[in-house]
């Protein structure tokens, strides 16, 4: 009997797939601590100046900085950086999950009432229903006003934006994001589609302004004007916010939220909560602001973000000279980067909180690899756009090693390669140099005097699994496990004659041939995990049995985990 070779493929990917329950059983499916920075350091947060080099006056990087983290418009996947795999690897699969662009605050973010206003008018926001066969409907965007004759007065900013909302800029921003990505997929690679066919999909969520930024990035990858369908889940529901019920995260949260560690830094900053409070005029006993610094920092970064001036106390309705200055603004934002590398990364429960209530988004992204794989699904790009939360939760899940509050714009991309058997290998034949931002003391000079021993140990190294002792050239680090994590990330190959920079990873073999590579700021992330460490191109059975191990297998293990039924 002959057999069908499109059955016949799809059981061996199920035996391969099959295969990665035995894998599950290597891979390392606990929590390992971020790398110990001036981020994660309390008695540098409280007593430092400044924020790290990082942006937060402008959506402009320049260019030879391009990679600096830049809050209100992040590093991401472009052409100038992006690093072409070695031509064995032929891409697959791609799939995007970013935050949305700048925007104006929340409401709930603003002060009792703002010294100055905010208008929108240089953008609509169009909202419309219409039938897909029959009568056309307007193009009818929001306008907003104040009436002179509600005598009830709005507390914080006043004007024509809602708050929140995608700024103008913001839009540009997407626009632009959009663009990049193209840029890569399309131009760089061949990879895309020239329009946005069956095979590619863009999903959002019930906020609105997640809808605002997909509308442009999809504009700016393939020039669509015409009507397009986002995806999205009902309300209370969504896997990608994420919204659906999880009471195992929720009181992990909470209680990563309410511990002495915590409580810590809040008494360390009570002198700076003091201080803004007496210019903002929020009340002490307001819980949203003093629980954490989040609604100062929205408040401050979006303000800078859109060339606003910091706030002045106001006496009798107009500014004083009591202001928050740059040095203020800057002992927030350390602040809120430290609460977000505690809360998702530094407490050991933070992988647990993040998995559950991330997990179901996880196990579709696993679904949507296996289905590719298989052939049920011929959809080869997937783009979501999602929030500050979103992008935690993923990242903690994927135990970056240096966490930071995710900017606007901020994204994660998973790429899966198959790789040619059939083609030899590509080998650099000249030495790894220092990224021109690196520091260049001995450590980093002995790295790539090594360059050989380096090629094969800094692709698994992590900070956490430095526990054991280090090897003989790595000498002149000072046996500081930050100073090797250093000198890993700053080595670079160097390119060929071609436009783009290849990287040529040293990587374990795969049995089926399938290789996952994971972007964070548009290069390779590195997770504190051993099992995943510099994820460019980490086999595929790792990575499923990673995830699997986590979520199960499409998400199977969430709702027991997330209702208790199943142990964290």
């Amino acid at each position: 009997m002959r057999t069908n070779p499109r059955t016949s493929f799809i059981a061996a990917i199920a035996a391969s797939l099959a295969r990665h329950g035995h894998a599950a059983g290597t891979v390392d499916l606990g929590w390992y601590a971020p790398n110990a920075t001036d981020i994660n350091d309390l008695t540098k947060v409280i007593g430092g100046e400044g924020v790290y080099g990082f942006i937060y006056n402008s959506s402009t990087t320049p260019a030879s900085e391009y990679g600096t983290y830049n809050w209100c418009n992040m590093p991401h996947v472009r052409a100038t950086e992006y690093k072409k795999p070695a031509p064995e690897y032929k891409l697959q699969y791609v799939e995007v999950i970013q935050r949305h662009h700048k925007r104006t605050v929340y409401a709930s973010n603003s002060f009792p009432v703002e010294s100055y206003g905010w208008n929108c008018d240089d953008e609509g926001l169009f909202y419309y229903g219409e039938p897909k066969n029959g009568k056309k409907a307007a193009h009818a965007y929001w306008q907003g006003f104040l009436s002179p004759q509600n005598p009830f007065i709005p507390t914080g900013f006043l004007g024509s934006c809602q708050f929140p909302q995608i700024t103008k800029e913001g839009l540009d921003d997407s626009w632009q994001h959009g663009k990049d990505l193209y840029g890569v997929y399309h131009d760089l690679l061949g990879f895309l589609p020239d329009s946005a066919n069956e095979k590619v999909t863009f999903r959002v969520t019930q906020n609105v302004i997640t809808s605002e930024v997909a509308g442009m990035v999809l504009n700016g990858m393939f020039g669509i004007e015409e009507d397009y369908p986002l995806l999205v889940n009902p309300s209370g529901y969504d896997s990608l916010e994420p919204t659906y019920s999880c009471p195992t995260s929720s009181s992990l949260f909470n209680a990563i939220k309410s511990g002495a560690n915590w409580t810590n830094h809040l008494t360390a900053a009570s002198g700076l909560y003091s201080t803004l409070d007496n210019i903002s005029g929020v009340p002490p006993a307001d819980s949203g602001f003093h629980a954490s610094f989040d609604h100062y920092y929205d408040n401050l970064s979006a303000r800078q973000c859109h060339a606003k001036p910091l706030p002045c106390k106001l006496v009798n309705g107009v500014n004083s000279t009591t202001c928050v200055d740059q040095y203020l603004a800057d002992d927030v934002y350390r602040l809120g980067h430290y609460e977000y590398s505690y809360i998702y990364r530094d407490d050991p429960r933070s992988l647990a909180a993040s998995y559950t209530s991330q997990g179901v988004w996880v196990g579709e992204l696993t679904a949507h690899i296996r289905d590719f794989i298989s052939g049920a699904s011929n959809v080869i790009y997937r783009h979501n756009v999602a929030h500050d939360g979103s992008m935690s939760r993923v990242l903690s899940l994927l135990q970056l090693d240096v966490m930071v509050w995710p900017g606007m714009g901020s994204e994660v991309v998973f790429e899966l390669y198959k790789k040619d058997a059939s083609k030899a290998p590509t080998s650099a034949t000249a030495s790894p140099t220092s990224a021109p931002d690196c520091n260049h003391d001995n450590c980093l000079r002995q790295f790539i005097k090594e360059s050989s021993k380096v090629s094969a140990f800094c692709p698994t190294y992590t900070v956490s699994s430095a526990t054991a002792a280090l090897p003989t050239f790595v000498s002149n680090c000072g046996g500081l496990a930050s100073r090797v994590s250093s000198a890993c990330s700053c080595l670079v190959t160097p390119t060929s004659s071609s436009s783009a920079p290849t990287s040529t990873p040293t990587v374990p073999a795969s049995g089926n041939g399938y290789y996952i590579r994971v972007l964070w700021k548009g290069q390779p992330l590195r997770s504190s995990n051993p099992s995943l460490g510099l994820m460019d191109m980490v086999p595929l059975e790792t990575v499923l049995a990673y995830f699997d191990g986590l979520v199960g297998v499409a998400a199977s293990l969430v709702k027991g985990k997330c209702n208790g039924t199943i142990p964290v």
